[in-house]
């Protein structure tokens, strides 16, 4: 495969990168590992097959894909540093940053249904990526286990990178002047087993069909099986719109889940968007409910209301939402500490200490004074 490959072992962009190997393909281009030697690091490189580029339709999906992803700044998002036309031949390309593990879906065959305790603080972290997207008008719209990349970053186990926003919907304000816009009323993208009841129909879509594709992934994820059971891929899409999903309870005899759970599940699935959570961020309150007992070095759920707003570059493992305030994954120092003392009685005593010492200053001052005036 890589002899016959034109782009393995090639340097581009005035040789910045070096061509090492692919590491995937699709019906629209390749994605290579490459090294950049200056930065003393590996990257990937997804480059759009040269055929194909007389093609306005997938040149702009492609261009399209890069400008949103390069807008995105979440930690859980896959990172573009640069994207454009290579210099000879005027292939377009995404060099993006270099991922090693698995996605969501090798990772449920090969390892089974897992544990909410384990799937729920991944899926919160997903949340996360989608709620910025989303407040800048980007919809996903191909949410599947296959665009959710599981890796070790910093220390962080079984950290998420949601990827490939080739079928991003994006509002004008993210378009270039003379972009093609590809969301026409009617037409169907993605994804069959993990669509919306909406985007199955063509209709117009908002963020909260990412939303019931993240719900249907988080039930693969927690019973190795879809919400529905069908064979063909038109099945699966008459199924999401008429067809209420198996309760999650009922998939698989012997899984057993929190009280709860399934409710949660069963409005992230709801046929009407206006029935569903409203935002990725709901969706992730809801679930950190039952995400407790977050192994070690996971990313802790959801903090209350009254922690402290981080950014979310702060907290590489944490779930920023926009503003949703956000704990801090690490230990609480002295300062941090203090206020509890006020509350306890050590404190109390130590500020009655404090009032006798300079009730006692102030008595020796008097006597000094005086004794000064006398003389």
């Amino acid at each position: 495969m890589s002899d016959t490959d034109p782009f393995i072992g090639r340097e581009i962009l005035g040789g910045q990168f070096k061509v090492l190997q692919r590491i995937g393909t699709g019906g629209m281009g390749s994605v290579y590992k490459a090294s950049q030697p200056e930065m003393n690091r590996m990257v990937a490189i997804k480059i759009l097959h040269p055929k194909l580029a007389g093609r306005k339709d997938l040149t702009s999906r492609f261009r399209r894909e890069a400008r949103a992803m390069s807008q995105l700044t979440h930690p859980n998002t896959v990172k573009v540093f640069m994207y454009g036309e290579l210099e000879d031949d005027g292939s377009l390309y995404i060099v993006m940053e270099y991922l090693e593990g698995k996605n969501l879906n090798q990772t449920v065959r090969r390892g089974g249904p897992m544990s909410a305790e384990r799937a729920i603080p991944i899926l919160i972290q997903v949340c996360g990526a989608l709620q910025e997207a989303h407040d800048m008008g980007i919809v996903h719209r191909d949410l599947k286990p296959e665009n959710i990349f599981i890796c070790n970053q910093g220390g962080l186990k079984e950290f998420p990178k949601v990827l490939d926003f080739g079928l991003a919907k994006v509002t004008e304000r993210q378009m270039r002047p003379g972009s093609l816009i590809l969301t026409q009323e009617g037409m169907v993208f993605g994804t069959p087993e993990f669509m919306s009841p909406e985007q199955a129909q063509g209709q117009t879509l908002d963020a909260r069909s990412d939303i019931y594709s993240l719900a249907v992934i988080l039930y693969e994820a927690l019973t190795g099986k879809l919400p529905f059971s069908a064979k063909t891929p038109m099945e699966y899409i008459q199924k999401h719109v008429t067809t209420p999903p198996i309760p999650l309870s009922d998939r698989v005899p012997g899984l057993t889940f929190a009280p709860g759970l399934g409710a949660a599940l069963e409005k992230a699935l709801a046929k009407k968007p206006a029935d569903r959570f409203q935002t990725a961020q709901e969706f992730a309150e809801a679930l950190a409910a039952f995400g407790q007992g977050v192994p070690s070095g996971s990313v802790p759920p959801l903090a209350s209301s009254g922690a402290q707003s981080m950014a979310p570059h702060s907290v590489p493992g944490g779930v920023p939402l926009g503003s949703q305030p956000m704990a801090s994954p690490q230990p609480l120092g002295a300062a941090q500490q203090a206020p509890a003392l006020v509350k306890g009685g050590v404190s109390r005593g130590l500020l009655i200490a404090v009032a006798v010492g300079c009730v006692a200053v102030g008595v020796v001052i008097a006597v000094v004074a005086m004794a000064l005036l006398a003389s």
